[in-house]
């Protein structure tokens, strides 16, 4: 117990994440073979609520909209984000504020954006069909058509995110030291041969931190779609996390979403395990 002390410093810490993390969990998984109505008491239930689950269409469904909406969201805000980070790295007048100007959308709260994008994706007043009206194109209803409120959303959730993105990239970037690339310009490589045989291998590690926490907050989508389309229409919106709050707060059905909870968990972390092994034997901390 010499270091005894070292425990005063990492105490608090400590306390937060088993008071908020680990201890939640736990009870969300215990939650899950209860009946719980919130005004009577739990009932066991056993693997009943799992049961159900297995049986449950329209929560596979909402699993799939969530798979759409990731597939929608990481690849296109993960490439924009490395481009404006390339463009922002350059050595020109003005580009700080460039840089600052592409974050503040991170920075505002998602339940106020969804109101403004809905605004936005009005099919009568809004900013974008109003554009189009000026082409003499009629502009569709965005948020009320099944096949166009997913993709609207996901564009509202890349706009809010690149910028932030960007920041990660662009400290990678600037990590990566210069007699590299003055390396490759005299061995003859192209600026194409340049980004993708030492830009991108040693963005890896960017890429990586990146893609795990876009992927784990993607498939926790939630604010910005019960702003602007409250999991409609016909539910096309309805990602699992709406499910779980449609479920606990609206039926009343605690143990039921608690379920839901720990599948939503299951996913997260086989994706995020996935992506761990994937990058694993690809990244490299060393550019010395």
């Amino acid at each position: 117990m010499r270091d005894w002390y070292a425990y005063l410093f990492i105490g608090p810490s400590l306390f937060g994440v088993v008071a908020f993390l680990v201890l939640p969990v736990v009870i969300v998984f215990a939650l899950s073979f209860f009946d719980w109505e919130l005004l009577s008491d739990p009932t066991f239930v056993g693997l009943d609520n799992y049961r159900r689950l297995a049986a449950d269409g329209t929560v596979w469904s909402s699993l799939w909209v969530t798979v759409l909406y990731v597939l929608l969201c990481i690849p296109l805000q993960t490439v924009l984000a490395l481009v404006l980070a390339m463009v922002v790295n350059q050595k020109v007048k003005g580009v700080k504020f460039f840089r600052a100007l592409f974050v503040i959308p991170w920075m505002a709260t998602p339940m106020v954006l969804g109101l403004i994008w809905s605004w936005i994706f009005d099919p009568k007043d809004g900013a974008i069909n109003q554009v189009l009206d000026l082409f003499g194109i009629t502009g569709p209803a965005w948020l009320s058509e099944s096949s166009l409120a997913l993709p609207a959303v996901a564009l509202v959730s890349v706009w809010q995110h690149t910028g932030y993105n960007m920041l990660f990239f662009l400290a990678g970037l600037q990590g990566i030291p210069k007699e590299l690339y003055d390396a490759a310009s005299c061995d003859g490589a192209t600026p194409r041969q340049r980004f993708f045989r030492v830009t991108l291998p040693l963005l890896n590690p960017t890429m990586f931190f990146v893609t795990v926490t876009n992927m784990i907050g993607a498939f926790q989508a939630f604010d910005t779609i019960y702003s602007m389309t409250a999991g409609g229409p016909s539910e096309s919106t309805a990602v699992i996390n709406y499910k779980i709050f449609h479920t606990a707060f609206r039926e009343f059905d605690f143990g039921y979403a608690a379920t839901l909870s720990i599948v939503l968990f299951l996913v997260i972390l086989l994706v995020t395990t996935v992506q761990i092994r994937f990058f694993s034997k690809r990244t490299t901390y060393d550019m010395s």
